[in-house]
């Protein structure tokens, strides 16, 4: 046990080790209050007194949620050695987060965009104190969880810092080798005498470095053999890295640079984030400092991802669900833009529903507007072009699985367990989003022909109610016999209106047959669609590779543990053996169910889906065209009708005043045309009109695929 005045603590609870100090998990002796403390070694009193005290100055100087608070200064009772008492984080460092399998290809979107939020603003006080770290690497990143479950993450270990502003430049060298500015790496770790001066933009190459490392899992510069065994390489790779190239490796020994310019696929962040990050990355990994970005544009441009909001966009011709980051005082057409740049359907070609509805979004409104979305609950994309569905393109996790070495090396067996753990993590990743991807391709198009059947039923509706009225025109009265003249020329007029309405109506009962029958091809489609939404809710095989990863989880524990062990006795080695034969299986049947249950049949759900967008097209292409048949007909018949009218109306009369000049004559008076009823049908055309102005006024406002139709080329009419 040691102690100072007011704290107290046991060997055993290291938390963490450097050249110059050991951090140990304390309390205070009075209430028990859980703190870290670092005790200075020897080694430590042998630097300048300047360098002695500078952590303990920079620390009081700063006071910020994103940075480790120093509590107090104390010396041990007997050695009567420096002790910082600081705030002590329970859940580690980002470096034991990115250390858990879970986490073998980097964190979530959600995690790394709490840490870029963390890291940003510790920074920003530091240069606003004047302050450069000169160690930022993940393991001086320490994590705490706030009481509602979030994660804090809070800069710590200023052993190196020291006060610099941004004009000003040191020499000496301080930092981790991976992490390190080539020009520090020269001197400090390939020992080359050099002169260089270095300033505060060190600090973004470190920065870059852990931002990579925490978005990928690995580093971004890995010579073959890794950084430590190949330090020339690492340094060349560096060195001579292009211009917008963010890593750098070396495959095999004496092997060709390689070089990378996006993150890898199997990166858990969204193409949305990473076109944003990509940018940042590519100009703070910069050899060059004149070239390097100055912390100003750095914070701006963190600060412009950090304050966007995500808009979740499921795209059903891609079937890939988008992040789109967009501000909420950006106008929806930039919102509009940033969705084509990552789909490739045009603004005007964007078509949405959300939970069912359509959602029609206004140009000029501000993104604000935009309803709030989340990954399961996104705004479904359909566009008016039809293409095949691209799917969620991945690397295949079996592709990442290391073999485990015949022999016994504890060391090496607890690599390679932790090398396929992760990948069994990520496996456990790809198969949810496949499923996902299932649903939303299922969901999507549910709803989209339910709003097609709604189409046809109302546009049944309409062509129904045309039928009516023009059966009713079609059985009005003819007239008695006219001797001739002009009202024989009338009636011939008459007669032929009569027949272009009976066409009209030949026209509209075959246009209603075919809703009829699209009627039945959508009925069929949703049927088959739900009958596939109930399989995939149903579907038990993520349970399945849960299951596995939880028992190769206790195993890769044990391999944990063994490894700090000099060695096994015989009984612990033959056990060993078998976890290593039990843990092989585990993951083999851990992929066969991904394979199986997941690529095979999202493979096949995506070739099914890409022949229902097919039908789905071709049948709002098809009801596009009945629907303006249907239109044209109601057009026409509104003109025939209304001539009909006239010309009845001219008859009518004329046929009363020759009935009453001719009053005493004994030719037998002509039956006179009915007008109540030629007015009455007047009114049953001109309510027809109404319904269809009305038809035409619903579907452009709450149906925006009937407007986005009469921009696809016409067809031949029905």
């Amino acid at each position: 046990m040691q102690s100072t005045v007011n704290y107290l603590w046991h060997t055993d609870d290291l938390l963490g080790q450097g050249a110059t100090a050991s951090v140990y998990k304390a309390r205070n002796k009075k209430s028990g209050e859980l703190v870290a403390v670092k005790v200075f070694n020897t080694a430590s009193y042998l630097r300048p007194r300047e360098v002695q005290v500078r952590e303990f100055e920079v620390l009081r100087k700063l006071n910020h949620q994103n940075i480790i608070k120093l509590f107090a200064v104390e010396e041990t009772g007997g050695s009567r050695q420096k002790v910082l008492v600081m705030e002590y984080c329970s859940s580690g460092s980002l470096l034991n987060v990115l250390e858990s399998p879970e986490n073998a290809f980097g964190l979530p979107e959600d995690e790394f965009l709490v840490v870029l939020r963390c890291v940003v603003a510790g920074m920003n006080h530091l240069r606003e104190n004047g302050v450069v770290h000169r160690d930022i690497k993940p393991g001086n990143i320490m994590r705490l969880v706030g009481e509602e479950g979030q994660s804090i993450y809070k800069l710590t270990d200023f052993g190196a810092a020291r006060e610099l502003g941004d004009d000003e430049h040191f020499v000496s060298v301080y930092g981790t080798e991976e992490y390190l500015h080539p020009d520090m790496y020269e001197r400090a770790v390939l020992r080359k005498p050099q002169q260089k001066a270095f300033g505060v933009t060190v600090d973004l190459w470190s920065i870059g470095v852990t931002l990579y490392h925490a978005a990928t899992g690995s580093l971004p510069f890995v010579p073959f053999g890794g950084p430590r065994r190949n330090k020339e390489i690492m340094y060349r790779i560096t060195t001579e890295k292009p211009a917008g190239a963010i890593a750098g490796t070396q495959r095999r020994e004496n092997g060709p640079l390689e070089w990378s310019y996006t993150l890898p696929i199997t990166c858990q962040l969204s193409t949305g984030l990473q076109s944003q990050l990509v940018p940042i990355l590519a100009n703070i990994l910069e050899v060059e400092q004149a070239k390097c970005w100055g912390f100003d544009q750095f914070f701006a441009e963190t600060s412009d991802i950090l304050q966007r909001v995500i808009v979740h966009v499921f795209s059903l011709p891609q079937a890939i669900l988008h992040h789109v980051y967009v501000h909420t005082h950006n106008t929806i057409a930039i919102f509009l833009e940033a969705v084509y740049k990552q789909t490739n359907v045009a603004p005007q070609h964007q078509e949405y529903l959300f939970e069912g509805h359509l959602c029609v979004l206004e140009p000029n409104l501000s993104a604000q507007h935009i309803v709030h979305t989340t990954a399961s609950s996104p705004l479904t994309l359909f566009s008016m072009a039809s293409e095949t569905p691209k799917g969620l393109a991945f690397r295949d996790p079996a592709l990442d699985i290391p073999k485990f070495v015949p022999k016994v090396d504890l060391q090496a067996d607890y690599n390679t367990a932790k090398g396929v753990l992760g990948a069994g993590y990520q496996a456990l990743r790809l198969a949810r989003s496949l499923l996902a991807g299932q649903e939303m391709m299922l969901r999507g198009l549910h709803w989209f022909t339910e709003i097609l059947q709604a189409t046809c039923r109302r546009t049944l509706e309409v062509t129904r109610m045309a039928l009516l009225f023009l059966s009713s025109s079609l059985g009005t009265e003819r007239f008695g016999s006219v001797a001739g003249g002009p009202e024989l020329q009338e009636l011939m007029r008459v007669a032929e209106l009569r027949a272009k309405l009976r066409t009209l109506a030949e026209v509209l009962s075959r246009c209603s047959h075919n809703i009829t029958e699209t009627q039945m091809t959508l009925s069929s489609l949703s049927s088959e669609l739900g009958k596939n939404r109930d399989q995939v809710h149903e579907d038990r095989s993520i349970q399945q590779i849960q299951c596995c990863l939880d028992k190769m989880y206790l195993i890769y524990k044990q391999f944990k543990k063994s490894r700090m062990r000099p060695g096994l006795g015989y009984n612990e080695e033959q056990i060993h053996k078998l976890d290593k034969v039990n843990f092989s299986h585990l993951a083999k049947r851990l992929l066969q169910v991904f394979q199986e249950e997941h690529v095979q049949k999202y493979q096949a759900s995506l070739a099914t889906h890409g022949k229902r967008m097919r039908v789905v097209h071709e049948t709002r292409n098809h009801l596009r065209l009945v629907g303006c048949s249907v239109a044209a007909c109601n057009t026409e018949a509104q003109g025939a009708q209304e001539s009909l009218s006239k010309i009845l109306d001219r008859l009518s009369h004329q046929l009363l005043q020759d009935r009453t000049q001719g009053a005493g004559a004994s030719s037998p008076p002509a039956a006179p045309y009915p007008s109540p009823a030629l007015r009455e049908l007047t009114l049953h055309m001109q309510e027809l009109c109404e319904e269809m102005k009305l038809l035409s006024s619903d579907l452009q406002d709450n149906n925006r695929i009937i407007e986005g139709l009469s921009r696809v080329p016409s067809a031949p009419d029905i």
